[in-house]
């Protein structure tokens, strides 16, 4: 099973690692799961925080690889992220939420290139707009229920 890493801003990473755990908490497999976070204190030093995210790399990793998911590109957290990224090894998306952790962990037995992409497709499509809830009555039938299918996803 791969492991994710999750490497963002205090207390992001933390806060998704236990919305996570929460989510899956009566999935026997929780506990099996690889998971760790990092949060990135303010003014904290990228150096010391590089060798804090490989310590968890290395503690996470079984051998399958890595899946490191970070919050904005560009900042310290992803700045860091990408300075562990290794083609094969260590994969990092960034514009991590909570519907990409939940789909990763629901792939995390897939190859670690597949379960990146199906990180990167569970953060797109848990971005949309609500609108109102029409009346039980009114509600117009679902020509393709993407929405379901993510949902058994994660």
């Amino acid at each position: 099973m791969a492991a994710i890493v999750v490497i963002a801003h205090q207390p992001l990473a933390s806060a998704l690692e236990q919305s996570a755990r929460h989510v899956f908490s009566r999935d026997p497999r929780c506990s099996e799961y690889r998971l760790r976070a990092l949060d990135v204190e303010p003014d904290a030093d990228p150096a010391l925080l590089e060798q804090r995210a490989r310590a968890l790399l290395a503690e996470a990793d079984d051998g399958r690889g890595v899946l490191v998911l970070t919050d904005c590109l560009g900042a310290t957290p992803a700045n860091v992220a990408a300075r562990l990224a290794q083609t094969g090894t260590v994969e990092v998306v960034a514009g991590v939420n909570l519907p990409m952790l939940l789909r990763a962990l629901c792939y995390c037995d897939c190859a670690l290139a597949e379960l990146a992409e199906k990180a990167l497709v569970g953060g797109a499509r848990g971005i949309a707009p609500i609108g109102p809830t029409p009346p039980a009555d009114r509600q117009s039938p679902v020509k393709d229920n993407d929405l379901a299918r993510l949902q058994d996803q994660q």
